[in-house]
């Protein structure tokens, strides 16, 4: 895959093991526009989403880089290969939406480097990728996908009548259950980076469980609400996604203090300069981190820079191209227009081209 699993946590941050062929020319302005609704193609190196049979999920669990007890829980759970692989794609994808018109785009190129320290960037990967996580297996729970889970156990509601009515509910207990099990103990609670890297995935976990809702569904005669059936359902992971980014944007710089009467290392803001005593602690829903973080302007073992991207003349070239200016090219692009719904079903459009600006940052 590989997954990168820090030794402090056991976490699963995904990423492929090389970088995507560079496409050359210059793309198009709808590259730099994700909508979130962009399909989960494979990356290389991942390998297929398709359900496994049979003894597959074994060589996939294999080909998975994680540590012997994670593999063995991997083996012991078909399905939960392919899930590991959609969470990739899903925290990848998320990553890359909310950082789309910032200096850091969450590029796989620098990823590994950018693990190794506490920036807010590493924070916001661990609280992705365990959001993802815990969003992705309480959604296959509900697929029908894993085989020792099935739907939420809402109360008067038995599965088989769930999946006859459609009504079957993202089981996120079981998720967070499985997902604690999974990622071990915690460990090194002495250790600083051990415990920011811990809160922050935790943070993740909680942001999904915020987006938790009871959706009900109507039975009756002619439309009445005679019968009323609910069940538990997840919000979209974009909303996720956004509730996460707030938390990067506030996030809370922190150093370490012993707490004499726990014995134990708890996380504390810095103190003010000139005062003797220690800021205040986080709270549970903050992202925290121990270091400032680059620039990100120029390429360097962190990402890639700045260089070429694109921007909008009015609203991020200024901040995204650090100073450096920008470039302006003129490109003939083709688009739809002039449809009509043709009787009955269809729309009939004509090809038509117009001219457009691309701006991209200078190297």
């Amino acid at each position: 895959l590989p997954l990168t699993c820090p030794p402090s946590l056991g976490i699963v941050i995904f990423h492929p093991p090389s970088q995507p062929p560079r496409v050359t020319g210059l793309p198009s302005l709808a590259s730099f526009s994700l909508t979130g609704r962009e399909v989960l193609t494979p990356f290389p190196g991942l390998g297929t989403a398709a359900p496994a049979q049979g003894g597959a999920h074994l060589k996939q669990c294999d080909l998975l880089k994680l540590s012997r007890r994670q593999k063995q829980l991997c083996r012991r759970e078909p399905g939960l290969a392919e899930t590991l692989q959609d969470a990739a794609h899903l925290s990848l994808l998320e990553c890359q939406f909310q950082f789309r018109h910032e200096r850091w785009n969450c590029s796989l190129e620098g990823r590994t480097g950018l693990l190794k320290r506490g920036f807010k960037e590493t924070a916001f990967l661990y609280a992705v990728s365990a959001a993802a996580l815990t969003h992705t297996l309480a959604r296959a729970c509900s697929a029908g996908r894993m085989e020792r889970c099935t739907c939420d156990d809402s109360p008067g509601l038995e599965s088989r009548q769930a999946w006859q009515w459609g009504v079957c509910g993202d089981n996120l207990k079981y998720s967070t259950k499985f997902l604690n099990n999974f990622l071990g103990p915690k460990r090194g609670s002495k250790d600083l980076r051990a415990r920011v890297d811990a809160h922050n995935t935790h943070v993740g976990i909680k942001a999904v469980k915020s987006g938790l809702r009871t959706t009900c569904k109507c039975h009756g005669v002619s439309g009445s609400c005679a019968v009323r059936t609910c069940w538990k359902q997840l919000s979209p992971f974009r909303e996720t996604g956004q509730v996460l980014k707030l938390r990067y944007d506030s996030a809370v710089k922190v150093s370490s203090a012993t707490n004499e009467a726990l014995g134990r290392l708890e996380l504390w803001a810095p103190a003010s300069p000139g005062s003797p005593t220690k800021g205040p602690a986080p709270r549970p829903g903050d992202l925290v981190y121990m270091e400032d973080s680059p620039s990100f302007c120029r390429p360097s073992k962190y990402s890639p820079g700045t260089g070429g991207r694109l921007c909008s003349r009015e609203a991020s070239c200024s901040s995204l191209c650090c100073g450096r200016g920008y470039d302006t090219q003129s490109r003939l692009a083709a688009f739809s227009c002039h449809c009509r719904v043709q009787w009955c079903c269809y729309v009939e459009c004509q090809q038509c081209v117009r001219e457009e600006l691309v701006y991209t940052c200078k190297h």
